[in-house]
């Protein structure tokens, strides 16, 4: 007799509370009497609860697993959408279990005997395809609704610090603060906000305390804290909407100075925080000390040590003016000591199918290191040019309410234009319009969208550096005071973050370094001279070798100075 295995499924919590599958598996036990084949209990598969979408179901590896195996000779399934819910996985399954001598047999489909049988068995799968689609397109927009309307039931639980309670007949579903887990919560971003401590830090002393996670048995993770760090919910505003299922992008500096991108496997991607939903919850943390955590993150994303073992001046900072790559720190030993320069990652043979992408130089170190660090003292030594600088902001931040205002009109205005693109893709989906209707209403509302975008984004910048202004205005005698008699026994660190707060980022050419900072400066250095240009310096004359047995110098033999608004040009 002929073996045979069934292969039932059933999706959706209804589908579960009706028993579709077991009506399923009933009907094919009779179908397999009528077909007078043999099919033992342990090979009755039911996947309760898995989409049609995905192949990952365990009911149907064993299924497969056991045609590989020529154990069966035909697999019973109640229709094509059971098997899976897209036509081209029904036809790869079909012609896998052919391969190894199985036929597939559907209970409500015909058996493909004829050209007409195969074209029907295609439409239903097209069918069930389309179903789905239509599905997925009806729950996102259900969705959607329901959390412009604040539901909590929209989010996929609740995070550390919270308690999901489910909908009852007389409240909504919502969220409940559980005190131990806030009080950690807090403790987290008092540590990275406050105390500066780095999330590895945190991650260790979250173990060290033996504090729970939410799955016994598991430790902290440094994702886990950085995930925590992000969350908006911990500030009063859970959102819905965050990310997309769109192509993985991998944008690095070049590209971006660019304006292109490479593209690899899909993943999620963040949406525009313009295009996330708010739903009130409590709030544990507030809204400053949030906005703190989220600085830091952005800072230490850009400029963060990693693995340097040996911290230098300008690292984070510097790129190549050629090609735009960064300049990551390398070392060579020649016969006496450890020489570290600066190299250009596009540089590298190795790192680029076809050979390096650029021809630049390698950078001394201690040479590069030392330009940006006399440019930052000789504009700091100076206290009228920064309080004047600092005064004529404040001025402005001091007058800022229109911009304020202006914010918050333009962010209405988006949300208007948002709701214009969706009705006009709603009204092109119910066939309300034409496709050429929609292209012509569709780019004039895109480039609004993106102009205010681009101003929100404006003014925002505007904003943080208001409130950087006021904060340095503050303390800066008693900082210039410090400075001045303590410049020059400063550790690495210090200088770093110094120079951090001054700097905005150092271009290197073969012949120029640009060092772009935030204080503007006369078209003269003070007193007529510069400390990089004085031929009697340190700097001037000075030849580095890059490597052993090479003669070629590095950037810098013959430094001399033009400096311009927020730019400083070194050239040789």
């Amino acid at each position: 007799m002929r073996m045979a295995a069934i292969d039932a499924r059933g999706s959706s919590e209804q589908q579960r509370e009706a028993h579709t599958i077991a009506s399923q598996t009933a009907a094919l036990i009779e179908l397999a009497r009528t077909l007078d084949v043999e099919v033992p209990k342990a090979w009755i598969f039911e996947d309760d609860g898995y989409s049609g979408a995905t192949l990952e179901r365990p009911g149907l590896e064993r299924v497969r697993d056991l045609a590989a195996e020529g154990q069966i000779q035909t697999v019973l399934v109640y229709s094509p959408d059971r098997l899976s819910r897209k036509y081209a996985y029904q036809i790869l399954l079909i012609e896998e279990l052919a391969r190894h001598g199985v036929e597939t047999r559907f209970l409500n489909a015909p058996q493909s005997v004829t050209a007409e049988d195969q074209l029907l068995v295609q439409f239903q799968g097209m069918i069930a395809e389309y179903e789905r689609a239509q599905m997925l397109e009806r729950s996102r927009r259900g969705k959607r609704h329901r959390a412009r309307a604040g539901e909590i039931s929209v989010l996929s639980g609740a995070p550390y610090g919270y308690r999901y309670l489910r909908k009852r007949e007389d409240a909504p579903a919502s969220y409940a603060v559980m005190d131990a887990e806030a009080c950690v919560v807090q403790q987290v971003y008092e540590h990275y906000t406050t105390t500066g401590w780095s999330i590895g830090a945190i991650t260790r002393w979250l173990n060290a305390q033996h504090v729970a996670t939410r799955k016994p048995g598991t430790r902290w993770e440094r994702s886990m804290v950085w995930a925590m760090l992000r969350n908006p919910a911990y500030r009063g505003a859970a959102c819905f909407g965050k990310t997309r299922v769109a192509t993985r992008q991998r944008v690095t500096r070049r590209l971006r100075m660019r304006g292109s991108m490479v593209t690899r496997d899909s993943a999620a991607h963040e949406r525009p925080r313009e295009e996330w939903i708010e739903i009130p919850v409590p709030a544990l943390i507030d809204e400053p000390i949030f906005a703190r955590a989220q600085e830091l993150l952005q800072e230490n994303k850009a400029r963060a040590q990693r693995r340097t073992i040996t911290p230098s001046l300008v690292q984070g900072l510097v790129s190549c003016r050629r090609c735009g790559y960064a300049l990551s720190r390398t070392s060579t030993r020649s016969s006496a000591r450890l020489i570290h320069y600066y190299r250009c990652l596009g540089s590298d043979a190795w790192r680029h199918l076809g050979g390096p992408r650029c021809t630049s130089r390698p950078v001394r170190q201690e040479l590069l290191d030392e330009t940006v660090w006399t440019e930052v003292m000789r504009l700091l030594e100076d206290p009228t040019l920064i309080q004047q600088e600092l005064d004529r902001r404040l001025a402005v931040a001091r007058a800022a309410d229109p911009t304020t205002q202006r914010e918050r009109t333009v962010q209405r205005d988006l949300v208007r234009v948002g709701k214009s693109i969706e009705r006009v893709l709603t009204a092109y989906q119910e066939d309300l319009l034409s496709l050429e209707q929609l292209r012509e209403r569709m780019p004039p509302l895109r480039q609004r969208e993106h102009a205010l975008r681009t101003e929100l984004q404006s003014i925002a910048e505007q904003t943080r550096e208001r409130a950087m202004y006021l904060s340095l205005a503050e303390t800066l005698s008693m900082f210039l005071g410090r400075l001045r008699v303590a410049a020059d026994t400063l550790d690495m660190l210090e200088r770093q973050r110094i120079v951090r707060r001054v700097v905005k980022e150092v271009l290197v050419a073969d012949d120029t370094i640009v060092i772009r900072h935030c204080i503007p400066v006369p078209s003269g250095p003070p007193n007529g001279s510069s400390p990089a240009s004085d031929p009697s310096g340190d700097l001037a004359g000075r030849s580095y070798l890059l490597r052993t047995g090479r003669g070629v110098a590095a950037v810098g033999e013959h430094l001399h100075a033009s400096v311009h608004q927020g730019v400083s040009h070194i050239r040789s």
